[in-house]
């Protein structure tokens, strides 16, 4: 099976303010430096309010670096957006209120993406239809799996807070996903990097990029902490890896991989 690499990038909560997308801009410098992805996922919250100058903002930063890349960019709808602002922006059909669940193909591998929000609210829901919708389309397997995007971990949470805004109903898409070909689930929201398992799959929730919710606060308090974060999933060897990659600090040390490599094969025995 093809190993895949596809770069996280969630919560980049954007205004209309050009200053607001310093963050974004900084992270896709680091995922354009380094190895190519094959995609590029945006596990919602893209703007801080639903703005439409901040999907506006997106694109001018996002899709420059999608094209030199030559990735496709896969958006999911996180509680700050807004259906209208954002389909108008990242141009699909269908109605401005309708959620946006979509389908995308990488090579053989299958990106399905569910809209778990509830207009008005901050927790996360997927209706009936939606389920249906996503049952039909995992009943052929894709050649390479699929990876399931949305926004609300279908998980509990250790932080107070996140944890009632979590996805409701849960166990209805697990009886959806069991013994399906998704690989590993891909979620936002809560602003810590975090992991579990749903039906056996393993959930993967990606750290934020406008700052990162504190799991392990003082006894009795709530607070949010400046470190900006991207991650990574490859699909390699069979399995789904994740990774959190934070940005910023200082590099403890810097050289030339494919010498360090060489240099530990000689020392390390062969599997």
């Amino acid at each position: 099976m093809t190993a895949r690499f596809l770069a996280v990038v969630s919560d980049s909560h954007l205004t209309a303010d050009p200053a607001s997308a310093d963050a974004l801009r900084a992270a896709l410098a680091v995922v354009e430096a380094g190895a190519r992805p094959d995609a590029l996922l945006l596990p919602g919250d893209l703007a801080a309010d639903g703005e439409p100058g901040a999907y506006r903002l997106l694109r001018e930063v996002v899709d420059p670096v999608a094209a030199r890349l030559g990735i496709p960019v896969v958006p999911v709808m996180g509680n700050h957006d807004e259906r209208g602002a954002f389909r108008a922006a990242l141009g699909a059909g269908g109605e401005p209120g309708d959620p946006w669940d979509t389908a995308t193909r990488v090579g053989g591998l299958r990106i399905a993406v569910l809209d778990s929000t509830v207009p008005g609210h901050h927790h996360g829901a997927l209706d009936p239809d939606q389920l249906e919708r996503l049952r039909a389309e995992l009943a052929e397997p894709a050649p390479e799996g699929t990876v399931l995007l949305l926004h609300h971990p279908p998980l509990p949470s250790p932080v107070p807070s996140v944890d009632l805004l979590r996805l409701r109903g849960t166990e209805k898409l697990a009886e959806v996903l069991a013994g399906t070909d998704v690989r590993i689930i891909v979620c936002g929201h809560a602003h810590y990097a975090g992991a579990g398992a749903l039906a056996g799959i393993p959930v993967w929730i990606a750290p934020a990029l406008i700052y990162r919710v504190d799991a392990l606060p003082p006894a009795g308090r709530l607070r949010g902490v400046a470190g900006p974060a991207i991650s990574r999933v490859d699909l390699v060897e069979g399995t789904a890896v994740a990774t959190a990659i934070l940005l910023g600090g200082e590099p403890v040390n810097d050289v030339d991989a494919a010498e360090r490599v060489a240099w530990m094969r000689e020392r390390i025995p062969a599997p």
